[in-house]
Order: C-alpha cells, then structure tokens, then sequence
C-alpha cells in the first residue's frame, strides 16, 4: 500500500504539520522540528512532544509514514573541521528531536565538499559524522538523500550513496530517499516504462532497495542531467506524468512516506488524489 503526502508547515508549532497534512488528505508528511535556516533553536518542550504524539495517533499516520528533514545548514562533509563540528553537532539534535517526538527517521542531504577536498575525504567525513551520531543516539536511522549535484553537493551519484554508507557500521538505521526530481536532473531517465526500469535496476544494484526508507515525489523544471534543483508541479515540468504512474504501480515503495514538495501546495490535495488514481 501507498502512504502519500507533502512536506507540511510545522510554522508555530510541530503539532501544525500534521494538522495540515490531514487537511490535503495526506497518509503520509514530513516536516522541519525546528527552523531549517538557522543554526539555534530551542528544546523541545515536553507539552510540544505530548500534543504531537497525541494528534499523530489521532490522525492515524504512523510514525514511520513521516520524514522529518533537517536544516539545510548542515554540511557533515565540511572541510573546514569548526564548521564540521558545528554541523554534527547541529545534526545530533535534529536526531534528539526526532527521538523526542517518536519518530524513527531523519532524512538529510549528505554534504559538499567546496571544492577543498577530494569527493571521497568528504563521504569518508560523512559516513563517520554518521556513526558518531548513530553511537550517540537510539531508534532513528539517518536517511540519505539524492541531490541534484549541484555545486560541490554529493549524493547525485548511486555510487556516491552506496560508498558512504559502506563505511557506516550500524547498517540497520541507515536509509536513503529518492527525490525524483533530484534523480532526473542528476541524468538518471524515468520518464518511460523503459527509462524507469533500467534507472530502479541501476538503484537495486548499486545500492539496494532495503534501503529506501521515502522518496520526494517531484516533477523537474530543468531537463534531464542538468544538475539543477527546480521543482515543479507533477505534470507540469519536463519528467510527465507517466514516471508517477510507475511508482505508484511499483510494490518497492509500499510502505514508506512518498512526500510531495512540488511547488504549489494549494493543489497538494489535488495531487494526492491524482497519485493514488494512478493505482491500478
């Protein structure tokens, strides 16, 4: 089965995320615990997490069908080691969060290397930024995900994916997500039956689908392989709709939350219903 839903506003208060994803009739969201540009914020209070917990259960989305994100400041493969450390740090305590709230996955880009470091030094950095973290944490995997590769971002290679999580010890809360338009713009081709079964037996092989903890379903304003990340609508932009059909279609992503952060969420509802007509 299906759980499909978007990345929902947690402004004034997390509770506010799952609110809003029952409004678009969602299965599934995902959501920031704290302020995503900034470095600072303040703990979770434990009437925060209480209501939360109690208006999950309510909605009757599990936790496993919600994909909270972290900040997008955090860079685990920063070159300089002040900067890196701050990064860790910021990301231990969107684990905490997320532990604190019940959930059980976090899911982040992996890093840029800024061009003052070899790619492979900074997914070494990343895969042990990883297990410093997993050590100091329970019950949450760290859940990588696909860029668009753009600048010095890694992750929009397969291999790129499969070689930071080769050196993470505890393999059992580690996971990655697929954005697709992230995908396509990295030059991996869904758009027919054809294009979509190599790309999905290109991921089993290099990676392996026992790792696909949630996918961000978007269509791409940029063409394939162009290394830029633009969402758009789904139909609207340049993968169409038949990649959408696929995925809806494919028993591989049953299970996971497949979240939308296409770029008017005044048709999230709409799109949602589109998904799931899709099912055959």
């Amino acid at each position: 089965m299906k759980y499909v839903g978007a990345h929902t506003s947690a402004t004034g208060g997390v509770v506010n995320a799952i609110t809003h994803a029952q409004s678009i009739g969602a299965k599934a969201f995902a959501l920031f615990t704290k302020n995503q540009r900034r470095w600072d914020a303040k703990p979770l209070e434990s009437k925060t997490v209480d209501e939360f917990q109690k208006a999950l259960h309510t909605s009757g989305i599990l936790p496993k069908h919600v994909l909270p994100h972290d900040s997008y400041l955090i860079n685990l493969g920063h070159p300089e080691s002040d900067k890196r450390a701050k990064s860790m740090e910021a990301f231990l305590d969107e684990v905490q969060r997320c532990s604190l709230l019940g959930l059980d996955r976090l899911n982040f880009h992996p890093g840029s290397h800024l061009k003052q470091i070899s790619e492979d030094e900074c997914m070494s950095k990343i895969s042990e930024a990883m297990n410093i973290t997993l050590d100091k944490t329970q019950g949450v995997s760290l859940v990588l995900e696909n860029t668009a590769g753009q600048g010095s971002n890694l992750g929009w290679k397969f291999e790129h994916l499969a070689q930071i999580i080769d050196k993470v010890e505890d393999k059992s809360r580690v996971g990655v997500c697929i954005d697709t338009c992230h995908m396509f713009t990295a030059g991996y081709d869904i758009r027919t039956r054809e294009a979509y079964d190599v790309t999905m037996a290109q991921f089993e092989n290099i990676v392996g689908f026992r790792y696909l903890k949630g996918m961000h379903l978007n269509d791409s304003k940029p063409a394939l392989g162009s290394h830029v990340d633009r969402h758009d609508s789904l139909g609207a932009g340049k993968i169409g709709l038949d990649a959408f059909r696929f995925i809806m279609n494919d028993e591989r992503m049953d299970d996971i939350p497949l979240i939308l952060e296409t770029i008017d969420e005044t048709i999230w509802a709409d799109e949602i219903k589109l998904l799931y007509s899709f099912v055959d």
